[in-house]
């Protein structure tokens, strides 16, 4: 009996090596075949062809896209991608670019600025930046000049630069002090320089404690607003107060 356990143990030893030995030979036959995928990026379709051939891989060209950066008819990408480890015979599909995508330039001469990039952004460009300049004769916020220019072609998906019209700042000058002239003579004064008459009060007179009087051409300018020797703009109202 006991010799019989031990031909039992035996026989079950033995089994076991001899199944380890086929699991073991199996996963070398399987694995043994695997190799890495070659990469076919920016490979003409022919040479892509030939390399995966060469690899033991067939070899399918399946869809195009617009590329920016890959040359047309040049493989874009690939499934599996390059590295992966697979077994011969599998099949390597690649996509191929049809090179930039070719885009009209809009005509937004004549439009205003923000009508300008509006028109821009609904075509899907981008707007670089805008520039603003005085121009003689020209309507403010009007883009005058653009780039690329409405007749360019051949562009690809472009950023466009504009140039507008920007209105004319008013016209700045140093503010005169007219204190100690008579109000009826600066009233002239004013109109030749561009600017207006604002509010005219009367100083209280401590004399007598009696009313000012109203203000009237002869009255004398004791201050002024805006304040002499400050920036000021045509068209400005200058206020003073006379005795």
């Amino acid at each position: 009996m006991k010799r019989f356990f031990r031909f039992a143990l035996q026989t079950l030893i033995l089994l076991v090596v001899a199944l380890v030995s086929a699991l073991t030979a199996m996963r070398f036959a399987i694995h043994g075949r695997e190799v890495a995928v070659p990469n076919l990026a920016g490979k003409a379709p022919l040479e892509a062809s030939r390399i995966a051939e060469a690899n033991g891989f067939q070899f399918a060209v399946e869809r195009q896209y617009y590329s920016p950066n890959v040359p047309e008819g040049r493989v874009l990408s690939q499934l599996p991608p390059a590295g992966t480890q697979i077994r011969r015979g599998w099949q390597i599909r690649v996509a191929l670019s049809l090179g930039p995508q070719r885009v009209e330039i809009p005509d937004v001469l004549g439009q205003s600025e923000r009508a300008a990039e509006i028109n821009i952004l609904r075509r899907g460009l981008d707007v670089a930046g805008t520039a603003q300049i005085q121009m003689p004769g020209a309507t403010p916020d009007q883009v005058i000049a653009q780039s690329p220019s409405p007749s360019a072609n051949s562009i690809s998906a472009p950023k466009i630069s504009l140039l507008a019209a920007q209105p004319a700042l008013p016209q700045a000058f140093v503010m005169p002090s007219f204190v100690g002239q008579t109000l009826g003579s600066v009233s002239p004064l004013l109109n030749d320089a561009g600017l207006r008459l604002g509010t005219v009060a009367t100083a209280a007179s401590t004399a007598n404690g009696a009313p000012p009087s109203p203000p009237w051409p002869g009255s004398v300018i004791v201050s002024q607003n805006p304040a002499p020797g400050g920036k000021t703009f045509i068209g400005t109202a200058v206020s003073f107060e006379v005795r």
